[in-house]
């Protein structure tokens, strides 16, 4: 089949290095426009952009699809199927119309549990027990589409957004190739998605990095999982900012919410509402991500207060 692919961030470049390696046909790529990056502000290409340059595939980066320049390059490829992971446009309905088979989308949930831009990372300060990717056939609502084919992986205790992330663009590829071929022979039929369990996955805001003490450790270990490695849970140690990137919970400890406690053999441990956490890495402003132990190495943190 000739497909053509719309995906920007570095979650799309697995399904599409999948696609190069099959028989089919990729005419064109579809990312956002290069973006200001780093301290420097110099213009930088999206991951998809620089796979598909790497193997020669036109690329096009339109500023939106909803007129007729926009849509150029889409219309002259004239695709069987187009396949969007994590775009970051609106496909109007007259894109949604034009590839022969429909519009293919990998959402990195089990539909219809997450909705919207940050599954996994909902998922996990959710406590939900596993997570998975979704291939839909896309419309016009929000996720809202008939599923295709759907793969479940559990969500380990020691797992963050940024592993699940990972694991699961792996996995959406591998099932990308599968839906495909279903489709091509018309054996894979889409199913409406259930009325029932329908979650959002709002957009992850900075603010909600901050951790509060006086919540339980489980659930301040989900956040940190969570957050790890964006936007980074964080509190403050008499006024500095300190990120927190792992954790594990601990049996409680004495004093107030947020007191460090360190023990004996050098563990750094901090009193939640319910129990507490071992703090694991941590990151001082400007400096590199340490070991708690190391940290607790060179600074006076016993009956310290966080928060």
């Amino acid at each position: 089949m000739r497909i053509a692919y719309a995906g920007t961030p570095e979650f799309a470049v697995p399904p599409l290095i999948a696609l190069f390696g099959s028989r089919h046909v990729v005419v064109g790529v579809l990312t956002q426009p290069d973006r200001p990056k780093g301290r420097g502000r110099q213009l930088a290409s999206s991951p998809v952009k620089l796979a598909a340059q790497q193997r020669r595939i036109p690329v096009s980066q339109p500023q939106t699809l909803r007129d007729d320049a926009g849509r150029a390059d889409l219309v002259a490829w004239q695709p069987d199927v187009l396949v969007v992971v994590a775009y970051g446009l609106i496909l109007p309905q007259v894109v949604l119309d034009l590839p022969r088979l429909g519009c293919v989308n990998i959402h990195a949930s089990l539909l219809p549990r997450w909705r919207g831009a940050a599954p996994i990372q909902r998922a996990v300060l959710a406590g939900d027990p596993e997570t998975g990717v979704t291939l839909m056939r896309m419309e016009a609502g929000l996720d809202t589409g008939p599923i295709l084919l759907q793969q479940a992986v559990a969500i380990g205790a020691a797992d963050t957004a940024g592993s699940l992330h990972d694991s699961l663009s792996e996995i959406g590829a591998r099932a990308l190739l599968t839906a495909l071929e279903g489709m091509e022979s018309g054996t894979l039929q889409p199913r409406p998605q259930p009325s029932d369990g329908v979650t959002y996955a709002a957009k992850i805001n900075k603010s909600e990095a901050v951790i509060d003490w006086t919540r339980s450790a489980d659930e301040i270990a989900r956040k940190v999982r969570a957050f790890n490695p964006w936007p980074v849970a964080e509190s403050q140690l008499d006024g500095e900012q300190l990120r927190i990137y792992a954790v594990s919970v601990a049996c409680s400890t004495a004093g107030a919410p947020g007191t460090i406690t360190v023990t004996p053999d050098g563990e750094v441990m901090v009193a939640c509402g319910e129990d507490a956490l071992t703090l694991k890495e941590v990151q001082r402003p400007g400096r590199r991500p340490i070991s708690a132990r190391d940290w607790a190495n060179t600074s006076s943190l016993a009956g310290r207060q966080l928060g």
